[in-house]
């Protein structure tokens, strides 16, 4: 079971990058980037950890992977951390929300739209805050070297 989520995570994270114009000589990596993501994802979900505390560290490796990737290959961050976070996104709940809301079943689209909006916000969360450790980083890299 968890093989085929890797699989299809690889293969949905590797498509949207061709999607996004990346080099093709990177698509490996996007996809890698993207399974890697949903491989923590999917490990915290299994061992009971909320969805939302599970994308925020699935995104946060996923910021750090593009930056790492971006560093390595010499190409911009953007690549990797879009491709990268596509397997996260919530579409298929808010999706749902959506069908819901045209059912007038309200009770049942608001939660799945409360919590579609809290995982986008956990991604956003994950990839700020990995930024924010990687600039912290580096400008004490800076002055020690000052």
């Amino acid at each position: 079971m968890i093989i085929e989520q890797l699989v299809t995570s690889f293969i949905a994270a590797a498509a949207f990058s061709v999607i996004f114009n990346a080099p093709k000589n990177r698509l490996i990596q996007c996809g890698l980037v993207g399974m890697l993501g949903w491989f923590v994802y999917t490990i915290c979900t299994v061992n009971g950890i909320d969805a939302v505390v599970a994308t925020v560290a699935a995104s946060i490796l996923v910021a750090v992977l593009s930056q790492l990737c971006a560093k390595f290959y010499k190409t911009p961050i953007i690549i990797f951390t879009v491709s990268g976070i596509i397997p996260l996104v919530p579409g298929g709940l808010a999706y749902d929300a959506m069908r819901n809301f045209v059912v007038n079943d309200y009770n049942m689209a608001i939660q799945l739209a409360a919590k579609a909006f809290l995982i986008s916000g956990a991604i956003a969360i994950g990839l700020v805050f990995s930024e924010i450790i990687n600039q912290m980083i580096r400008k004490a890299k800076w002055k020690k070297i000052q």
